[in-house]
């Protein structure tokens, strides 16, 4: 494959960031760098500093909406200045200033349709969002194939044969590292086993009902922890305040350096995630269990999909079901045992290679079409 320039618009990039979005598209900038692309990125700055000078990013104001104007503002200058063979947008927020840029031909990757499927908010614009941008990319990549029928249930009129799955991946770091996890227990002046959630503390992802289901297990076996990282956002800000004041048994770690979560993901004993929409892939319980933790997590389509018989699948919206199945995996040694041996060879299909190649293809393709 020829080299190419690339430039990829992503609101949000890890390690600055740290949503499935945010890593998806940092993985395939790893890749395409490492093949000797030239590869520019234009995200904004949300958390820390990214030391990479291919990587623009953007400073905005990290509030609700407030980040819109100077986010879309600076991304169509550069655009219009510099060209590229391939710009890739990230979901809609990163398809906008592309398609304001007014550049005809460009690749977008949407991760959900949340949207769609739960009344986040009454104003519509974020269907329409989506709509618009499915309707005026010339490709769109997504990370499951569920995702990939749910853009054609949803958006009738775009063609299937321009939505291509990619699934996601994850980093070699993702492995078990039970001396960090060790230490990083005696740090924090845990006792007794852990109950971890890594993500974005969001109200679709069920946050409140693993609080509820941690405090019915907690019951059952008093010396159960509850950690739980990552950052509420603009709708759960003030929830999750009242919570660190009224949940003291609970650490609230906050938002967690990519270098430290292998290590929290494997200090886990069970990793729990609980979704009841807007999930596309499902990262954090494949990174989970490539670090020797057993996840147990709701029986969402795409959980159902990527994890396939991997983790323990619960019913979304039922906290009390949870609690059972926390309970019953915790005092069940050689179950737990066996879904982490099983599951440590599932997690090879999962590489930025295999990736990679995928979107290789797809970039060619879009090339020979220009």
């Amino acid at each position: 494959m020829d080299k190419l320039n690339i430039c990829f618009v992503s609101l949000t990039f890890a390690p600055d960031a740290q949503d499935g979005a945010a890593k998806f598209f940092t993985g395939i900038y790893n890749y395409f760098k490492n093949q000797g692309h030239n590869v520019k990125v234009i995200t904004g700055k949300w958390n820390k500093e990214i030391l990479d000078p291919d990587i623009l990013q953007i400073e905005i104001i990290r509030r609700r909406f407030f980040w819109f104007p100077q986010f879309n503002l600076h991304t169509i200058k550069y655009l219009m200045k510099n060209e590229f063979d391939i710009i890739h947008g990230n979901s809609p927020k990163g398809v906008l200033p592309i398609i304001l840029a007014n550049k005809k031909q460009f690749i977008s990757t949407i991760h959900d349709l949340g949207p769609f499927e739960t009344t986040f908010t009454r104003i519509p614009i974020e269907k329409l969002l989506i709509k618009y941008a499915v309707n005026k990319s010339t490709y769109i990549t997504t990370c499951s194939e569920f995702i990939r029928r749910e853009i054609k249930y949803y958006i009738p009129k775009v063609a299937i044969n321009k939505i291509f799955n990619l699934y996601s991946a994850i980093e070699d770091k993702y492995k078990p590292l039970p001396k960090e996890a060790q230490k990083l227990k005696e740090e924090l002046n845990i006792r007794g086993p852990i109950l971890l959630y890594i993500g974005r503390i969001a109200k679709y992802k069920g946050v409140s009902d693993i609080i509820k289901a941690y405090q019915i297990a907690k019951k059952e076996i008093p010396e159960l922890n509850l950690v739980m990282g990552g950052k509420p956002d603009f709708y759960m800000e003030n929830t999750y305040q009242e919570w660190k004041q009224k949940y003291k048994d609970i650490y609230f770690a906050g938002f967690i350096s990519e270098k430290e979560i292998p290590a929290y993901y494997s200090m886990g004993d069970i990793f729990v995630t609980y979704s009841y929409a807007s999930e596309g892939f499902g990262l954090t319980p494949v990174e989970a269990i490539a670090c020797g933790t057993p996840v147990i997590c709701s029986s969402m389509v795409a959980y159902r999909e990527v994890l396939k018989d991997n983790a323990i699948l619960v019913p979304p919206r039922k906290p009390k079901q949870l609690a059972e199945e926390i309970i019953n995996l915790l005092k069940n040694d050689s179950k737990r045992q066996m879904l982490i041996e099983k599951a440590q060879e599932f997690v090879k299909r999962y590489t930025w290679d295999e990736v990679g190649k995928r979107l290789e293809v797809l970039y060619q393709k879009f090339i020979n079409n220009k």
